[in-house]
């Protein structure tokens, strides 16, 4: 009897079917395992570059910031932290996610407004301009004190 070379696979087939069906019964069976392979937990966890970027950015220059996208952040996630109490079950990571971004966001918002708006770009220039005026009188103090030893040395 010959048989066909589909048939052969379509058995193959349906024993990898019950195979992933087994796995993934036995990882359902375990809350912890059940959520940790959902959308519900890695949806956030991919999602909390956002926020992570967000936090570090408070560090660099106020001038780098964009306000538009700040604000579009924002918006963002006020909406998203509103959509994760509202699916059932509510996600509290995915909540989280959003909260702290919008924290980020509101702060980078801040800082935009304060150095673009509320005379922080001149206060940087004054304290740019400051600094350089005194590395120019911290090098001719040094002169100074140097021709002043020299002069005493001889």
């Amino acid at each position: 009897l010959i048989r066909h070379p589909a048939a052969h696979l379509v058995q193959i087939q349906s024993k990898m079917a019950a195979l992933v069906k087994a796995i993934n019964a036995k990882i359902r069976s375990n809350p912890v395992s059940d959520y940790v392979c959902s959308t519900h937990f890695w949806g956030p966890v991919s999602n909390f570059g956002i926020p992570l970027a967000a936090v570090m950015d408070t560090q660099k220059s106020p001038d780098l910031i964009s306000g538009q996208m700040t604000g579009a952040l924002c918006i963002y996630s006020a909406t998203f932290m509103r959509y994760a109490l509202a699916v059932q079950p509510k996600n509290y990571l995915l909540f989280a996610c959003h909260f702290v971004n919008e924290g980020a966001q509101l702060t980078q918002g801040y800082r935009y407004m304060q150095y673009n708006y509320w005379g922080g770009k001149e206060a940087s220039a004054t304290k740019e301009a400051f600094e350089g005026v005194q590395k120019k009188a911290d090098a001719i103090e040094a002169k100074v004190e140097s021709k002043v030893k020299e002069a005493v040395g001889k």
